[in-house]
């Protein structure tokens, strides 16, 4: 996994411009990125060295211009409304944000839309849409694609289930879930004739990917005997090759069955309810407003596939990088309860599960960000990884330390009205599952190097495709 290079920290306090890096523009421009730099996070050998590609671009100055990989929503917005094109950055080139402070004033600027549709007409909204593959069309309609105040009133509806309150009752399910996995995992050693510490563990499918699957899928009150067929859709579609998405049958299929299987859940739910959140999201009323099927079936679908694989990724990535660091491995040993909550928030910040902002976010008027002109109707992404190694930020940013204080300053989920919804459950489960894991397993250590684990692709953001341990 890269790191930022050795004289990166001198570049980062050099000029905003550096001929190295791209030509020097007029003032309050944005400077464009070298041709070789693009950001694709579809693609592990970029993630295998972003934070140097990072490290560079902040250099250049706050925001700079960057062509991005495939996007479906920019691909949709190009077919509503292919004349908004010229508008801002052009084609796959967008206005990249690599600061920490540039990038929390963006995320707080109402003056910066989350809905790819924002400048069109109706009917140019609707094409886009029907741009769209069909499985993908209820993202459209969600909570991350909405400004106020359709964002503002859903959220309100679905909030209730992410208090604090609602975490505190989901801790005594959560570490059972927990022990269950980790009991699994002994069985199936002793089965094969291992013991300790020279068991096999495949710390991904083991562990990292069916525990958040199990809790959403227990929080939304799929029934447990439709999971099996649930998780299948779910695995089919994130470890599709996003490359290959649309010519990939199962996987688009899978969706569907997903789409379906979720409608009729719903009126179920409406028959029946029980105690679990669709029951709530479909009985749901506040100031007389509902949830409609279509938003019903945006939140559930964002909720269970972008949810939970964020929260896969971060227990992998926390795993990875505690092993790979001695130092702190012996410190978190020493006190796992304690330490727990700084590694996951040192992990957020180290190797959050998303580097940025995958889809544009539209410009609605003229604005200055870090001195920088940002013109009206540009595409705009947020680099939260970029602005977690940001050093004048975080001090000795590529030093990956539990016990660092402002650790919890990172941003990783973002921030202001769009921050995840669903932040304090995934912390919930990795201070659990971390605080367990190594109380239970402290001979716990990687099979391999650390330099040889593999980046996924598809839905994976960042995050290790596996990881396989000895405990």
């Amino acid at each position: 996994m890269a790191t930022t290079p050795p004289d990166a920290q001198e570049r980062e306090t050099a000029p905003h411009t550096s001929p190295s890096l791209g030509a020097k523009t007029t003032p309050n421009e944005a400077p464009v990125a070298p041709p070789t730099v693009k950001l694709d996070r579809a693609n592990p050998e970029f993630l295998a060295g972003a934070h140097a590609i990072y490290s560079g671009l902040r250099a250049q100055g706050p925001v700079v211009r960057v062509s991005f990989g495939s996007n479906l929503t920019e691909k949709a917005r190009a077919a509503g409304a292919p004349e908004h094109q010229a508008q801002g950055a052009s084609g796959d080139e967008w206005l990249f944000v690599t600061r920490y402070d540039e990038v929390t004033e963006a995320l707080l600027d109402e003056r910066i839309a989350s809905d790819f549709r924002t400048g069109m007409t109706p009917a140019q909204s609707e094409r886009a849409v029907a741009a769209m593959p069909e499985e993908f069309r209820p993202i459209a309609h969600s909570l991350i694609m909405l400004d106020p105040p359709d964002h503002t009133r859903l959220r309100k509806l679905v909030q209730p289930n992410f208090t604090a309150r609602a975490m505190d009752a989901l801790k005594p399910r959560i570490q059972r879930l927990v022990d269950e996995l980790l009991d699994k995992a002994e069985r199936a050693a002793a089965e094969r004739g291992e013991t300790a510490p020279e068991r096999r563990m495949e710390f991904v499918e083991a562990f990292a990917y069916p525990l958040p699957v199990q809790v959403i899928s227990d929080l939304l009150g799929i029934p447990v005997e439709d999971q099996p067929q649930v998780h299948v859709w779910a695995e089919r579609f994130l470890q599709s090759d996003p490359q290959q998405y649309m010519t990939n049958q199962a996987a688009r299929a899978g969706m569907m069955d997903f789409t379906r299987y979720l409608e009729g859940l719903f009126e179920r739910k409406r028959r029946e309810p029980t105690e679990d959140m669709i029951s709530q999201m479909v009985h749901a009323q506040e100031d007389g407003d509902r949830l409609s099927s279509q938003e019903l079936l945006s939140m559930v679908f964002i909720l269970f596939i972008a949810g939970h694989i964020t929260t896969v990724n971060l227990l992998g990535n926390g795993v990875v990088a505690l092993l790979k660091h001695p130092e702190q491995h012996a410190r978190f040993l020493a006190d796992p309860a304690g330490m727990a909550k700084g590694m996951v928030e040192e992990t957020l910040r180290y190797w959050g599960p998303v580097d940025f902002l995958g889809s544009p976010r539209i410009v609605k008027e003229d604005l200055e960000l870090g001195g920088v002109h940002i013109p009206k109707g540009s595409k705009l992404s947020v680099g939260l990884a970029s602005a977690n190694w940001d050093p004048q930020r975080f001090e000795n940013p590529d030093a990956y330390d539990i016990s660092r204080p402002d650790a919890h300053r990172n941003i990783a989920f973002g921030k202001g009205i769009h921050v995840c919804i669903g932040a304090p459950l995934a912390r919930l489960e990795a201070q659990i599952a971390f605080e367990t894991l190594f109380r239970r397993f402290p001979k716990l250590r990687l099979a391999e190097s650390a330099d040889s684990l593999r980046l996924g692709v598809g839905a994976a953001m960042r995050g290790f495709k596996h990881i396989p341990v000895l405990f």
